[in-house]
């Protein structure tokens, strides 16, 4: 990160780059800066020093998780739970013919042989497992948002407190080398004073929508339905609601839960909040009318106070899965002086300082004067303010991106191995992951029962 750090002190024209106001110097060129992470060489493990690792919840993002941490070096894939066998014959066939496989995850927190587990279930399970997991000395990465309902948050903090594993929760912007860098950028003071943040999630396909393909055998012989609801409302079987689970409120957190939290993560992440204290938001079921029970569009206005890390500022966030140009990421962190305009692993920084005179002619209201008020006013003007004073100062933009094939679900896995092995601290513990969700879950709380929702985010509580 030294080395980026520096690329973008010189392409602001020199090591003297910012002003005393914060704002960057007009001499800058417009450039497009790479970024690489630095790592340190991989070290070789011998069998008995690897992280042996299992995960419960085989699905899409069981799958990514898996592969993403078996790139870390001295990790080992020893055990899967899963409640259709089909997923379990696939995990074998995928990751080799001795991984033991399993319905029961309490099988997995049993084995000796394994340290870590990456939770990866529908939502209605994490708080439970983790905490389980934690309390059999094992260390935990779970999937976002680590919590189904609010009130099961401080019970997962006080379990990683009270054992002392590691956990991590996996919403992986928050080990990305652009957010890194855009946290940089951000406390420079190079946008000014923070006052908004605006930020989507679109999408526009059935998979996105969250409409995946379901087995053809799959059946109460194949699939443990009973154990999936767990303490949900007992329904009969229905494998679309095993298989597209984020579709119902009883397992998912809709896709505020699913996509919010990214968004509010990676605000978190490089703005230092903790979280709003007001929350308001609305939503609808516009077109991916399956039988599910939750909006496919969200919108919120979440209101931040002021802390020692920022001003007080509104965040604006909206998810719509029916977005006719085809969908797109962007948070927008919106101050005084300009923004940073932020995709996935990739920001451009957009800066246009306000002239320190007030606009005067124009769309103004001098005209309506007098000729001779207009005289005098101008009189003063020009004394009061030179040229520069009234110049707007439109500098050029910088784009940051992470080069190309990088991937910030890694590094994620890398930080928590790293805190396993060496005790460094994870990018996102449990307190993080909580503060991330919490502002998601109140969400569906403020669209289903329509009104505004106070939160404290200091002591993680309703207020």
């Amino acid at each position: 990160m030294k080395n980026s750090r520096r690329k973008f002190l010189q392409s602001l024209g020199g090591g003297s780059a910012l002003v005393a106001a914060g704002a960057l110097s007009h001499n800058a060129h417009a450039k497009v800066i790479e970024l690489s992470p630095e790592r340190e060489p991989e070290k070789k493990y011998g069998a008995n020093d690897k992280v042996r690792i299992a995960t419960i919840g085989m699905g899409i993002i069981g799958h990514y998780d898996t592969e993403t941490a078996l790139k870390v070096a001295g990790t080992e894939f020893v055990a899967v739970c899963d409640l259709y066998d089909g997923r379990l014959e696939q995990a074998k066939t995928k990751f080799g013919k001795n991984l033991v496989t399993t319905r029961d995850y309490r099988e997995i927190l049993a084995r000796k042989d394994v340290d870590a587990v990456l939770i990866c279930t529908s939502d209605h399970w994490h708080s439970q497992i983790a905490i389980e997991a934690m309390n059999a000395g094992k260390h935990v990465y779970c999937e976002k948002p680590v919590v189904h309902k609010i009130e099961q948050g401080l019970g997962v903090i006080e379990a990683q407190r009270k054992t002392g594993k590691v956990m991590q929760v996996g919403s992986q912007r928050t080990s990305s080398i652009a957010m890194l860098e855009a946290k940089k950028v951000y406390e420079s003071g190079t946008i000014g004073q923070l006052n908004m943040v605006v930020a989507t999630y679109n999408r526009h396909s059935s998979g996105g929508a969250w409409q995946y393909s379901i087995p053809p055998d799959a059946s109460p012989k194949t699939m443990d339905f009973d154990r999936f609801l767990g303490n949900a409302p007992k329904v009969a079987f229905d494998p679309t609601r095993f298989f597209r689970w984020r579709n119902y409120q009883d397992y998912g957190t809709g896709v505020p839960g699913d996509l919010f939290v990214h968004l509010i993560s990676g605000l978190h992440f490089i703005t230092g909040s903790l979280g709003p204290t007001r929350i308001m938001a609305s939503g609808q079921l516009a077109y991916w009318k399956d039988g599910r029970d939750v909006p496919d569009i969200v919108s919120a206005i979440m209101e931040y106070p002021a802390t020692d890390k920022h001003p007080a500022f509104q965040a604006v966030l909206q998810v719509n899965f029916v977005d006719g140009s085809g969908g797109q990421t962007k948070t927008q962190i919106i101050g005084s002086d300009g923004i940073i305009d932020i995709g996935w692993d990739d920001f451009t920084v957009k800066r246009s300082p306000l002239p320190k005179a007030p606009d005067v002619g124009g769309y103004d209201s001098l005209f309506t004067f007098t000729e001779a008020t207009q005289k005098e006013f101008m009189k003063a003007y020009d004394a009061k303010y030179s040229k520069a004073d009234r110049e707007w100062k439109k500098l050029d933009d910088i784009t940051y991106r992470a080069k190309e094939g990088y991937d910030d679900r890694e590094d994620h896995f890398r930080n928590f191995f790293a805190s396993i092995r060496e005790g460094k601290p994870v990018v996102q513990d449990p307190a993080f992951g909580f503060r991330a969700a919490a502002p998601c879950l109140a969400t569906n709380v403020s669209v289903f029962e329509k009104r505004i929702v106070n939160w404290d985010p200091v002591n993680m509580k309703m207020s």
